[in-house]
């Protein structure tokens, strides 16, 4: 796949002004967007179930690191210059048990949820990357269900150890 954004048009009426973007790496950004906003975007968008700044930060390093063994994706939709949906996802370099591509964050403005725009940017990440795809999603979160309409299922639960 090139290193180039790539662009798609709106699937529904409701996001007919958007321009969907594939950014592989930060020099690909759509004008008007910045790494920093890039960061607050997901951050604040996420509420209640956002990462910190320095999370965001660091997972956006690992997406566009340009190394063979890390790498991902970047997904936005784009109004103005403006960020109203966006998706990263990650490459694990893995395969079979656990997935080559981690969904990471994925965010849509409050207002505009609910017209289909988070959709339309999941499946143009899905369409963009080979292999299987997993994502975490905690048990509330109203998203779940739309993860389950685009075919994720539950496999495992996730069990962790807090330090």
């Amino acid at each position: 796949m090139s290193s180039t954004p790539s662009e798609a048009g709106p699937k529904t009426d409701r996001a007919r002004d958007l321009s969907l973007v594939v950014c592989r790496q930060e020099r690909d950004l759509p004008d008007g967007v910045t790494r920093d906003a890039l960061v607050r975007f997901f951050h604040e968008t996420m509420k209640p179930y956002q990462d910190e700044p320095t999370d965001v930060s660091r997972a956006l390093d690992y997406a566009f690191s340009g190394r063979v063994e890390d790498g991902g994706y970047l997904v936005l939709a784009v109004r103005s210059g403006e960020i109203q949906s966006g998706l990263l996802m990650l490459n694990t370099q893995m395969g079979g048990y656990v997935p080559q591509n981690l969904l990471l964050f994925v965010a849509t403005r409050p207002e505009l949820r609910g017209q289909g725009i988070g959709k339309m940017v999941c499946e143009r990440a899905i369409e963009e990357c080979q292999g299987d795809v997993k994502l975490h999603v905690e048990y509330d979160n109203p998203a779940k269900h739309l993860y389950e309409r685009l075919g994720f299922r539950t496999k495992y639960a996730e069990m962790r150890l807090s330090r």
